[in-house]
């Protein structure tokens, strides 16, 4: 699905859908997020891919909660580990969003979803939140999907993270995920092909 539908523009982002996920794992990958968390990053907006109007509706005021919805595909192949730091990274951008400088970072299509998605947590939802599992998870996952916006970044392709979707999917342990060193090599890893 990443792969068909991924060359569409992400949102009012000046980067595809694809370039967008594979920038979001090569930067959890750097910093060393464990393979269930580099997964969930390739994989956190897979649900606008499950709804072909998805920007349509954005545009139109109308959030389809894009989160839930790829949390509950990923659900199908993936354990909790990813699944829920996907389901959250909505709700982790509400709790980022009460400090006013990263507010004032967010991309003009962000601070537009924000709002459509319910604006900055209040003090209540955001102790709410930050008691459930996998929200660390989450927040970590949301500051890659903020900084994975760069026009023309060099990044791993996305048949160099078949090897670790299949370990994550089935269980088995593997270590972390490395660039091959005959591969030619970018700012973030190996060139995307």
């Amino acid at each position: 699905m990443l792969e068909q539908a991924g060359a569409a523009r992400y949102g009012g982002e000046a980067v595809s859908q694809l370039d967008h996920a594979l920038q979001s794992a090569a930067l959890a990958a750097r910093e060393g997020a464990s393979d269930a968390l580099v997964v969930a990053a390739l994989l956190h907006d897979l649900g606008h891919l499950a709804h072909p109007d998805s920007d349509a509706a954005s545009r139109a005021g109308r959030d389809l909660r894009h989160e839930q919805v790829g949390a509950r595909l990923l659900a199908r192949w993936f354990p909790p580990a990813v699944t829920e730091p996907v389901r959250l990274h909505v709700q982790a951008k509400r709790l980022l969003a009460r400090d006013p400088g990263y507010a004032a970072a967010l991309s003009e299509e962000s601070v537009r979803t924000l709002a459509l998605q319910g604006g900055p947590f209040d003090d209540a939802e955001a102790d709410a939140f930050r008691a459930l599992p996998f929200a660390e998870d989450a927040v970590r996952l949301r500051r890659w999907d903020d900084a994975a916006k760069i026009v023309g970044l060099v990044v791993p392709p996305l048949a160099s993270w078949a090897p670790l979707l299949r370990g994550v999917a089935r269980g088995a342990m593997l270590p972390p995920w490395t660039p091959s060193s005959s591969t030619p090599s970018g700012p973030l890893g190996p060139a995307r092909g």
